[in-house]
């Protein structure tokens, strides 16, 4: 009878440890802090914080949601505050107090909870087949006699020489998987970038020359709008539909004219459209022909930053490189408490090796995870606070006129009015000329009229 109370004990204590680490990821309570956990910033403050702050100061930390939810928190745009607590000598306690709402850990929940039942299995087979000690400190021999396996260990060195492979690999994980995320943020840093050089081109290269104010402030504002479209329609490309596409529709028909806003949703690849309607917008502005080509190159860099985009988008890293690491973390963290039994000796019935299981596969594991979750960027990136920058910044660009500063602006050189004149003719002013003296001089032959063109268009560009 004693026998079987101290058996009992045993049983209750190993399940118990090993149920400690399994979160209740079914718990009522728990989902509701998930959904009270999604609502997103739209300006450009952080999205979870460790250091936030309620009001009355106290510091308090957000409870991540797991799955998918927890990607809308990851999209950051740090201010020089969110860099001041960034760097904060306080941060390895905030964040390691952090731990249980991390939501990297809590999409690893099931994984800690097997391998830590495995080290809780390991320890009460041995138990039972290979003796097991009281609570009060009484040794006692195996209630059941297994000739084949009466203990359930493995040589350590196995693991030893083991472990090198697997870091490598999670380290070629981690590293692949932050070289696409860091490309795809390059490539929206160019769309930044390239955004305000194309408005600020058209706004400088603008020929006032005979066109009236308004004119003036609509064109440009149709092609800071057309530049937005790009940007907006690349980042719904870019993002799940049940996540963007009523938001990319309301918002397309609030900032464009309703027949292009039609056009766009409409058509099948929505930022091939817009570019198509930003080069349009160009080529319809007041200005030498070379100082379009200029600007085009902008709209050509758009294209580019576009298809590295969907690149990244489409390929992942090779899945049967994912798989491979997954299948050898996941059975060498499963046959890891084999080896460390022994090691833990010195614990009551070697329960040590469950919390210490637990902790070696949540580091393991979560480097894996973060490698995952870092391999698809564009859900983590904060588009949505990249296109509304570009609009404020591209309407504020092209609401600037020349002069404006107080300093006097020279008059418009006659070369860049040089293909911008009425044309409705089909003759420009140098093949006016040049025909103006084939009239004047009788039969020219055409090495002279070539000539004369030459001269006169040159006359005109220098």
């Amino acid at each position: 009878m004693m026998m079987i109370r101290y058996l009992a004990l045993t049983v209750a204590t190993l399940i118990g440890g090993a149920n400690g680490f399994v979160l209740p990821s079914s718990s009522s309570n728990f989902v509701i802090n998930r959904l009270q956990t999604t609502e997103l910033n739209n300006d450009d403050s952080t999205g979870w914080d460790s250091f936030k702050q309620d009001e009355d100061k106290s510091r308090t930390v957000v409870n991540v949601p797991s799955g998918e939810e927890q990607r809308k928190l990851r999209r950051t745009v740090y201010t020089h505050d969110d860099w001041v607590k960034h760097r904060s000598q306080d941060r390895f306690y905030f964040y390691l107090t952090a731990i249980f709402k991390s939501g990297v850990y809590k999409n690893l929940t099931r994984e800690i909870g097997y391998t830590a039942g495995v080290a809780a299995f390991v320890c009460l087979y041995n138990s039972i087949f290979g003796g097991f000690t009281d609570p009060f400190g009484g040794e006692h021999a195996a209630l059941f006699s297994n000739t084949i396996i009466h203990r359930l260990v493995l040589p350590i060195s196995a693991f030893t020489l083991t472990s090198p492979s697997l870091g490598l690999l999670l380290v070629f994980r981690t590293n692949s998987s932050y070289k696409r995320w860091d490309e795809a943020r390059k490539n929206w840093g160019m769309n930044i970038n390239h955004t305000r050089d194309l408005v600020r081109m058209a706004n400088c290269f603008y020929d006032n020359t005979g066109v009236t104010p308004e004119k003036r402030e609509d064109d440009l504002n149709h092609v800071a709008l057309c530049t937005w479209a790009f940007v907006r329609c690349m980042q719904r490309h870019l993002s799940p539909e049940e996540e963007d596409e009523a938001a990319f529709c309301i918002e397309l028909r609030e900032k464009l004219p309703q027949q292009q806003a039609d056009m766009i949703i409409s058509a099948a690849h929505r930022p091939n459209r817009a570019l198509q309607d930003l080069s349009w917008a160009v080529d319809g502005l007041p200005m030498h022909f070379v100082r379009k080509n200029e600007i085009q190159k902008a709209v050509t860099i758009f294209e580019d930053d576009l298809g590295s985009s969907e690149r990244i988008l489409t390929s992942p890293v090779p899945i049967f490189y994912s798989r491979h690491l997954t299948r050898y973390l996941t059975i060498w963290l499963f046959l890891l408490p084999f080896g460390l039994y022994d090691s833990f000796s010195g614990s009551w019935n070697h329960l040590g090796l469950i919390p210490a299981t637990a902790v070696i596969s949540t580091m393991l594991f979560g480097i894996e995870e973060i490698g995952t979750q870092l391999e698809e960027p564009f859900t983590v990136l904060p588009m949505q606070a990249f296109c509304d920058k570009i609009y404020n910044w591209c309407m504020e660009i092209v609401s600037w006129n020349p002069g404006d500063n107080g300093r006097p602006m020279r008059p418009v050189r006659p070369e860049h009015k040089y293909f911008t004149d009425d044309m409705s003719h089909g003759v420009t002013p140098a093949m006016s000329n040049v025909v103006n003296m084939q009239a004047t001089n009788g039969a020219t032959n055409a090495p002279t009229s070539e000539l004369n063109f030459g001269m006169t268009y040159g006359s005109k560009i220098n």
